[in-house]
């Protein structure tokens, strides 16, 4: 024998009426369960693939940075050897530089001495 949420009989109308309203209930419960189901599922699927995505940028990252680091030791060690070029044979530098200009000045004034 089933009795209503109120606890009367089988044959009283507020009874009825009251399993009525409890079944409608009972459906929108369901809906919205199955409506907040959907909605978890979709945001685990999405958290997923965002789990998915920051492994492969962490991976890119990784691969960036030791490519950096591999151009760094290549520049460090461009940078060594360009210190050693500019501090040994300075003044032999100087010396071809002020050769060579007045090399040029008197090929001047043998042109503008010819004219």
């Amino acid at each position: 024998m089933r009795r209503a949420a109120g606890g009367g009989g089988g044959t009283n109308p507020t009874t009825s009426q009251g399993y009525g309203d409890y079944n409608a209930v009972e459906e929108e419960n369901q809906h919205l369960t199955e409506n907040l189901r959907s909605k978890v599922s979709v945001l685990k699927t999405l958290s997923i693939d965002m789990g998915h995505e920051v492994n492969e940028q962490n991976k890119l990252l990784s691969d960036m940075d030791q490519e950096f680091d591999a151009s760094g030791g290549f520049l460090g060690a461009t940078m060594g050897r360009l210190s050693r070029l500019s501090k040994g044979g300075l003044h032999c530098h100087y010396l071809y530089l002020f050769l060579f200009a007045a090399f040029v000045f008197f090929i001047i004034y043998v042109i503008l001495k010819s004219r």
